[in-house]
């Protein structure tokens, strides 16, 4: 028996046992994501103080964290959201997620991308307790995206970085497209969204929606 053989094999029992190979169907609970902020370690002692380390409030998947702290973000036309949640531990480099309706309210024009693409983005100033900084660029609109495992990547029958359609069903029918699979070990399985996406298509945190393919 040859290895292509093998694989078409294997293909067919995965399937059998519902285990793969098709996304249409797969379930995933929501988690709706409201504006925060990423800190470096540096900006967090220019907020917090010389030698300040972000305290814990809540565990959140991929290692990352609720912090206790939070701070206020101010727009070039001077307006401001306080009571900001800061996340945990620090990164490389500032970020801070709003939605399109937080960005209206600061006057900023906020471009939507995916965690960690900040070039050429929205600049924000962040103010916390003992000092400010100002960010030329690094605030977004986070791009809608699903976390999963490993495991439930093969039972959706997806791989990191593909894009997928995800239907609501419930009174508003939404289909959210370019939604981006993100794969990883630490991932626990959910839909990310922001406050704007979920509030239109009347999701609260941990309804379900589900894959389907165009």
């Amino acid at each position: 028996m040859d290895q292509a053989q093998i694989e078409q094999i294997t293909k067919m029992i995965v399937s059998a046992m519902g285990q793969g190979g098709k996304a249409d169907g797969f379930q995933v609970p929501v988690g709706v994501s409201n504006r925060h902020i990423h800190l470096s370690q540096a900006d967090v002692e220019t907020l917090f103080g010389p030698g300040y380390q972000l305290t814990k409030k809540k565990e959140l998947m991929g290692g990352q964290f609720a912090a206790n702290e939070c701070c206020t973000i101010v727009g070039l036309k001077l307006r401001a959201i306080e009571n900001v949640r800061v996340l945990g531990p620090a990164r490389k480099a500032t970020q801070v997620e709003i939605s399109q309706t937080d960005a209206r309210k600061l006057g900023v024009n906020v471009p939507v991308r995916e965690s960690g693409d900040v070039a050429g983005s929205a600049p924000i100033a962040i103010v916390g307790p003992k000092g400010a900084v100002f960010c030329k660029e690094g605030c977004i609109i986070a791009a809608r995206h699903i976390h999963m495992s490993p495991a439930d990547a093969a039972k959706a029958g997806v791989k990191d970085g593909d894009y997928v359609s995800v239907s609501v069903d419930n009174e508003r029918g939404t289909t959210f497209d370019k939604v981006k699979i993100r794969v990883d070990e630490s991932f626990t399985l959910e839909m990310h969204i922001d406050t704007d996406e979920a509030n239109a298509s009347e999701i609260k945190q941990d309804d379900l929606v589900t894959i389907v393919r165009k």
